[in-house]
C-alpha cells in the first residue's frame, strides 16, 4: 500500500461532527491518490458547498473550491485546460443531485476523464436537513414535516442510462473497499460516477451506521459490461444493498481538442468580429 500521508493536510482539524461519515471518505481518496502512484501537484479535487464540499480543505493537494452545484463545470474547465491533471469533483447529494443536477446530465454526456465523488448522506447536512434528492418518499424533515411527496431520485440508474464509463457504489463504513472503488474511477478513462453511502449522525436517524452494516453486501462476480444486470442492481434497495463496480460501459474520454474549432486569426480578423459587437459611438 502506498503512503497516503503525503495527502494529509498539516492542520487535521475539521469542522465535521464526530462520527460523520466524511472522515473515512476522506481518507479513503487520500488512500486512493496513493495507491495510484500521483503525487498531489498532479491531482486536483473541485468542490462546491456543504459538509461533503470541505473534504479538500483537508488535504495536501491543488483545489478549487466552487458554488453550490457548479462542481463539473469548474472541473470541467479545469480538465480540458490542462490535461495532464488528474481530476476529482467531491459533494453532497445536494451538492451534486439538486443544485448540480442540470451539470451532471451534461457532464455524463460528454464522458470526460474525471471522478466524480458523491458523498450521500440522503439529506442536506450543511443546512439542518432538508431532504435531498436521494431522501426517499414520506421522509420527515425541518421542511418537509409531513414528510416528502416525491420518490427518491437514483443516481446509479442514471450514470447507466447516460453511458458512464463506470459507475459505482461504496460505503463509508468500508474504507479499503471505497479506497479501491476510487482508485479504478481514476484509471478508469472517462467520466466515473461513485456515490458514497454514508450516515449523517446529526439529522438523518433512519439511514445509520448499524442501518447500513445490516444491508450492504459487496459483488461478487458480477459483470459490469452486463447493462441490464446493472440496472436491476441499481434498483436493489432495502434490505440487500450491493456495493462495488456497478457498471462499465466502455466509452472511453474523448481527446481535450475533440469538437473544438481550432484556425489561426490574424488582428485584423479579430477587429472585424469584434465590430459586429461594438456600440455605435458617433
Amino acid at each position: 500500500m502506498s503512503d497516503s500521508k503525503q495527502f494529509a493536510a498539516r492542520d487535521d482539524a475539521t469542522a465535521w461532527c464526530p462520527g460523520c461519515g466524511d472522515f473515512a471518505i476522506l481518507e479513503a481518496i487520500k488512500m486512493a491518490l496513493a495507491e495510484s502512484g500521483l503525487s498531489p501537484s498532479k491531482a486536483v479535487l473541485v468542490s462546491g458547498i456543504g459538509q461533503a464540499g470541505k473534504l479538500p480543505h483537508y488535504m495536501r493537494v491543488n483545489t478549487f473550491n466552487t458554488i453550490h452545484g457548479r462542481t463539473l463545470p469548474t472541473a470541467a474547465g479545469i480538465k480540458l485546460s490542462n490535461p495532464e491533471l488528474t481530476v476529482l469533483t467531491v459533494g453532497g447529494d445536494g451538492d451534486g443531485y439538486a443544485e448540480g443536477g442540470n451539470h451532471l446530465l451534461h457532464a455524463l454526456r460528454r464522458n470526460l476523464d474525471m471522478t466524480v465523488i458523491v458523498c450521500d448522506n440522503r439529506v442536506f447536512g450543511l443546512t439542518k436537513g432538508q431532504a435531498s434528492p436521494t431522501s426517499e418518499k414520506g421522509r420527515v424533515g425541518g421542511i418537509t414535516p409531513a414528510g416528502t411527496a416525491y420518490p427518491d431520485f437514483n443516481p446509479l440508474l442514471l450514470g447507466i442510462v447516460m453511458e458512464a464509463a463506470l459507475v459505482a457504489r461504496g460505503f463509508s463504513g468500508e474504507k479499503e473497499h471505497l479506497a479501491d472503488l476510487v482508485a479504478q474511477g481514476i484509471n478508469t478513462p472517462g467520466l466515473a460516477l461513485i456515490d458514497i453511502l454514508q450516515p449523517c449522525v446529526s439529522f438523518n436517524k433512519v439511514n445509520t451506521w448499524q442501518w447500513y452494516r445490516q444491508r450492504v453486501d459487496k459483488l461478487e462476480d458480477h459483470q459490469p459490461e452486463d447493462r441490464e444486470k446493472a440496472m436491476e442492481l441499481a434498483r436493489q434497495w432495502g434490505d440487500n444493498i450491493p456495493l462495488g463496480v456497478i457498471y462499465k460501459s466502455g466509452r472511453t474520454s474523448p481527446t481535450p481538442t475533440e469538437n473544438l474549432v481550432t484556425a489561426e486569426l490574424n488582428p485584423a480578423d479579430v477587429d472585424k468580429l469584434l465590430d459586429q459587437y461594438r456600440v455605435n459611438q458617433t
